[in-house]
């Protein structure tokens, strides 16, 4: 048996506490033409609490709320866009101190949710809000996120007077909406999004995870590899989570763990752009696009694909913690003892 791996960066929810609020959630049948694992609501009533579907995009509901705030409200939540809190991300964190639910009033609450769910593809997101709940501790505890505002989001100006960003944050979730004010960084920057779905130490399969399905994928790239491949792609030595260094970027300098695409053959290359889309799936189509669109500038046989054969879980095979490296982009996800995804891609001439 594997031994017991500890979550180093999970925050103050304690084990017992978190497999309490966990324990509830039964396995779940794969879904999809993507495999996506259809996890159990905490509370089916959870979909009565989805916002109604606004037309408007994210961007603009995020300068219907700043509009809304009320001075005492944009004292807790209001920075300047080069605060350097904006740049920060965690797996289990709050942006500020006072939660939505505690500083917000009703309407306020809804604009949160609504732009939450317009950052996602419409087909994921009332399955990625039940995840937060969920992982937040069961129903209504979207309200204990945090949330903050940097910049102008109503500016009606140009240049640094209309750069904004939206960061919400909470237990396995960071989003951001940006309204591309970040030059040359996807989602405006750094993401985290996990799912512990059934206690803090998943078995192998992960059953109910939201994620799992993107791990699933990536497994798919490893099979098609022959043996010289894998003996290149599979690692022992996983980067630790470390917060925000945890996204910190190789540059053109820096070692990449695993298999270089340029290794791989025409039709394994197709399948990892194939995974890449997969992985994206969750997201809006805009922001999947232009986080494409980064990836292949960073030059596509730059990219590294690396499977830590020593975080097994269940010593199946199956990966659980694997990563996609290159200079400007990093997509980590482990597995082992739940799922935590930490994502970083800029583009090259950026940085």
């Amino acid at each position: 048996m594997p031994q017991q791996r500890d979550c180093p960066d999970c925050g103050s929810i304690s084990r017992r506490d978190f497999i309490r609020t966990t324990g509830v959630i039964g396995a779940a049948g794969a879904a999809g033409a993507l495999g996506l694992i259809e996890f159990p609501r905490v509370a089916r009533a959870a979909e009565a609490a989805a916002p109604a579907v606004s037309s408007s995009s994210s961007e603009t509901l995020v300068g219907q709320l700043y509009r809304s705030l009320s001075d005492e409200q944009k004292k807790a939540i209001c920075f300047g866009f080069d605060h350097p809190l904006r740049q920060k991300v965690d797996n289990n964190w709050f942006i500020t101190e006072q939660r939505i639910g505690q500083l917000l009033k009703p309407d306020q609450l809804d604009l949160v949710k609504q732009i939450f769910f317009g950052m996602h593809n419409p087909e994921y997101a009332q399955k990625v809000y039940d995840q937060v709940e969920h992982d937040g501790g069961g129903q209504g505890t979207f309200n204990q996120c945090a949330i903050a505002l940097f910049g102008q989001p109503d500016a009606s100006g140009s240049g640094d007077k209309s750069k904004f960003e939206f960061v919400l944050t909470g237990r396995h979730c960071t989003r951001r909406c940006d309204g591309n004010s970040v030059a040359g960084a996807a989602f405006g920057g750094p993401i985290f999004y996990g799912h512990a779905a059934q206690g803090f130490n998943e078995p192998a399969t992960h059953p109910g995870n939201a994620y799992w399905f993107q791990a699933l994928r990536a497994n798919e790239v490893f099979k098609a590899l022959d043996g010289k491949q894998r003996n290149l792609a599979l690692r022992t030595d996983a980067r630790k989570e470390e917060g925000t260094k945890t996204v910190a970027l190789a540059g053109k300098s820096g070692e990449l763990h695993g298999i270089p695409a340029s290794e791989l053959s025409h039709d394994q290359k197709d399948l990892v752009r194939k995974v890449m889309a997969d992985l994206l799936a969750p997201f809006r189509k805009s922001d999947a696009d232009e986080a494409m669109k980064l990836i292949e500038a960073g030059g596509f046989d730059n990219l590294h694909m690396a499977f830590y054969k020593n975080m097994d879980i269940g010593q199946d095979g199956v990966w659980d913690v694997w990563q996609v490296e290159g200079p400007s982009m990093v997509w980590y996800f482990r597995g082992a003892p739940h799922v935590h995804t930490w994502v970083n891609i800029r583009d090259p001439a950026v940085g």
